[in-house]
């Protein structure tokens, strides 16, 4: 057996999750992505000039998301807005179908494990859009934690994801990049000798962790930046960077045209353009779209 070594850094779109206080933006800033498609569970993108698919249930959400991974429709990005709404609208679905009032009805943690479960598919659905060569990104709502590390002696407060505890560390674990948006704020010292915050007008990205809320990122994105998409511009071109692999099987018109891309394909998984599970999903993709053509041309040929 002969290994497929690949070196260097790998270009693949952005899983993103991005999270913050309410009323800073960051639905807007989510639609100034790479040509995005915004599935809106809360509604909260009504003000925004950008296209949009709302969804007031997981089914539709989840239709949504599975119709996308089949037609892109030209997409480049792909919006959950947001997290916390769709991980209600799941909750909802569990209680509707299966005739109780709560979550805790279920008994033994029972309909967390199953929240957990339809949270993995809904992540599960973001892989495959991810696969068709599209930016995913979760925007999220946030709350204040009280956290208790274990090698401190007293807790603090710190920003979190406003999530169950049986789904914010799916997301935090899916996603390459987790932003947290804030004001920035600087304590100064008043006349009385007590802090006092100053500012607040400022709109931050944090990338990197720290005490007060969860972040991070495999880019090499800096610890804080201003909120604005020119300081992601670096990273956004990696959806562009893959061909269109799935528009171009679906335009050939002989089988030859497929091979052709077959082996264009073999080549972007040398240079790490394409995974070699994005590669196996394009070669049945190839294969079924032969099946379709080959009896054409076997037509033409007895012509």
């Amino acid at each position: 057996m002969s290994l497929n070594i690949v070196r260097g850094k790998m270009q693949s779109p952005v899983r993103c999750v991005k999270y913050g206080t309410e009323g800073i933006g960051k639905t807007t800033l989510a639609a100034q992505w790479p040509n995005p498609l915004i599935l809106d569970t809360e509604e909260g993108s009504s003000r925004i000039d950008c296209a949009r698919v709302v969804c007031r249930d997981w089914l539709t959400l989840e239709g949504a998301m599975h119709e996308l991974a089949r037609d892109s429709q030209g997409f480049k990005t792909i919006v959950v807005d947001s997290a916390d709404w769709a991980e209600r609208q799941i909750i909802d679905h569990l209680l509707k179908k299966s005739g109780k009032k709560s979550i805790e009805d279920f008994g033994f943690g029972k309909g967390y494990v199953m929240l957990a479960e339809h949270v993995a598919k809904l992540l599960s659905a973001a892989d495959q859009l991810i696969d068709r060569g599209m930016n995913v990104v979760f925007v999220a709502h946030s709350k204040v934690q009280r956290t208790s590390p274990p090698d401190e002696t007293e807790g603090f407060d710190r920003w979190e994801l406003k999530l169950t505890k049986h789904s914010a560390p799916l997301f935090k674990e899916w996603c390459d990049l987790l932003l947290f948006c804030n004001y920035r704020l600087t304590l100064v010292e008043g006349q009385d000798g007590r802090m006092k915050a100053r500012g607040g007008k400022e709109r931050v990205m944090y990338a990197q962790r720290a005490a007060a809320w969860d972040a991070k990122n495999r880019f090499g994105l800096p610890e804080s930046m201003p909120m604005s998409i020119d300081q992601l511009a670096g990273i956004l071109g990696a959806a562009d960077a893959k061909p269109g692999w799935m528009d171009r099987v679906k335009a050939a018109a002989t089988a030859g045209d497929l091979d052709a891309i077959a082996d264009d394909a073999a080549h972007a998984v040398s240079l790490g353009q394409l995974t070699e599970g994005q590669a196996e999903k394009l070669r049945k993709m190839i294969d079924g779209r032969k099946n379709e053509i080959e009896p054409a041309d076997a037509e033409v040929a007895n012509a």
